[in-house]
């Protein structure tokens, strides 16, 4: 053995516990789907296909990804992650908090103006005083063609109201 080479034999392999966290809340939601199938399974009736079909696929999916996963993990086969960075999921989470806080008082297009300026500032521009109205001009848009042509119902605020 050269001295340029590391001693590959006696480096252990430990596995990632990012991608095994992971592969674990995979088979909780699997969990979470398979029980909210068993209560519906009934109404199937005489076919084959009902509306318990598509989500045990998806359950059985999940648990696949989530083996998947798992053996990743302990082979170590996954890339290397960057550092995360916590100022941008500050400021989307931040936005989230807004926009459920402002939904039913504001309306739907300045709480998701709000959402749209916070979401900007963490994808980094910092402008909220821009960000925001614009945001909420966009959003005034969406809620007209929603509401107004689709008929759809969404919460309106004092915006809203001066508009249908």
């Amino acid at each position: 053995m050269s001295l340029d080479q590391p001693n590959v034999e006696n480096e252990q392999r430990r596995p990632d516990w990012a991608a095994l966290t992971i592969a674990v809340v995979l088979v909780a939601i699997a969990a979470v789907i398979f029980f909210d199938v068993a209560r519906v399974k009934g109404a199937a009736g005489y076919s084959q296909v009902g509306p318990a079909t598509v989500p045990e696929w998806i359950s059985f999916g999940l648990i696949g990804l989530a083996i998947w996963t798992a053996i990743e993990a302990f082979r170590g086969d996954l890339p290397q992650r960057e550092k995360q960075e916590l100022g941008p999921v500050f400021w989307v989470v931040a936005g989230l908090a807004a926009q459920m806080l402002l939904l039913n008082r504001a309306g739907f297009s300045i709480a998701t103006g709000v959402l749209f300026g916070f979401v900007a500032a963490g994808f980094g521009r910092r402008k909220l005083w821009l960000t925001i109205p614009v945001g909420i001009v966009i959003c005034l848009g969406i809620y007209l063609i929603f509401a107004g042509l689709l008929q759809l119902s969404l919460p309106a605020g004092p915006l809203e109201q001066l508009f249908l």
